[in-house]
């Protein structure tokens, strides 16, 4: 049996899996605002899957947000701050008397749809997560490529290709520097978009509800931010060439999205047209445990 833990700032999500990828139990608990306490509840909550589901000496894998050092067994994470650089991995491993494994939760979204989501039976898939944030993995032959330095699939803090006039000025980045794909693709990014195309203030949701009724505007507003979505990809194609992108987050249910970006990254891409699929994640939100769970194969 394999138990995959998603932990966040706020709560701890956690299932078991089968063999067959099929869930057995499944967990939720908040997550203490301190190092011993969280490593307890990480604890507590592998011993309850088990008891759950009726196994014991279950492969225990974690993901979590930021920068995570799989050598180390270290993570680096704004909103878990009690953890940098504390030998998690290994100290989780000592309180079960077995190996676990981590990895960035971008990662584990990607890998749990290159398993048994979206992306199943695809050799390379490059997986985005368009939320709060812009976030992505890299997965090759069902094994997460963490690169060098655990940074691989990281593109929300590469520049945005190809800029044209319409994407308006390079916004300021929360990596430090300015005209990323983070600030213009993000949710945020989504708003201000529209803002500077109309002068109106409207949330993600209400775009795509306005969108989805057939308001100009908002189709305008999407219809800029997929081209943009389309130049960045088209970036990914040309250097990785994955077989399937998957795309996770509040964003992607955009009205139009699946349609729209594949039918413009054809101008940027090399391949004409690319060969690449691109789906929406469908795992959603349990991607991040499911694919902790999966990162022992």
């Amino acid at each position: 049996m394999r138990i995959g833990i998603d932990l966040g700032g706020t709560k701890i999500a956690a299932v078991a899996l089968g063999p067959d990828g099929g869930e057995r139990a499944r967990h939720r608990a908040a997550t203490p605002h301190a190092y011993d306490g969280t490593l307890d509840a990480l604890a507590d909550a592998v011993r309850a899957l088990e008891s759950d589901a009726g196994a014991c000496a279950a492969t225990v894998g974690l993901s979590l947000p930021g920068i995570v050092d799989s050598e180390a067994g270290t993570v680096w994470a704004v909103n878990l701050p009690w953890l940098h650089g504390k030998p998690l991995a290994d100290d989780l491993a000592r309180r079960l008397d077995r190996p676990v494994r981590l990895a960035n939760d971008a990662n584990c979204f990607v890998l749990s749809e290159a398993v048994d989501g979206a992306a199943a039976g695809a050799a390379v898939v490059f997986g985005i997560i368009l939320g709060t944030g812009v976030g992505g993995g890299i997965v090759v032959d069902r094994r997460i490529l963490p690169g060098a330095n655990g940074l691989a699939g990281e593109w929300g803090h590469t520049p945005l290709p190809w800029r044209e006039a319409e994407d308006g000025p390079e916004e300021p980045c929360g990596c430090g520097r300015s005209g990323c794909i983070e600030p213009l693709l993000c949710g945020a990014g989504l708003t201000r978009l529209h803002a500077r195309l109309t002068g109106e203030t409207a949330t993600p949701p209400e775009l795509a509800a306005r969108a989805t009724a057939g308001d100009a505007a908002a189709l305008r507003t999407l219809d800029r931010h997929a081209d943009a979505l389309a130049r960045a990809l088209a970036a990914v194609i040309n250097l990785l060439d994955p077989h399937t992108v998957v795309v996770g987050g509040g964003l992607s249910g955009l009205p139009g999205l699946y349609d729209t970006v594949p039918a413009r990254w054809g101008r940027w891409a090399l391949a004409t047209p690319p060969r690449t699929r691109f789906l929406r994640a469908s795992h959603g939100a349990e991607s991040g445990m499911r694919g902790a769970a999966w990162l022992f194969g």
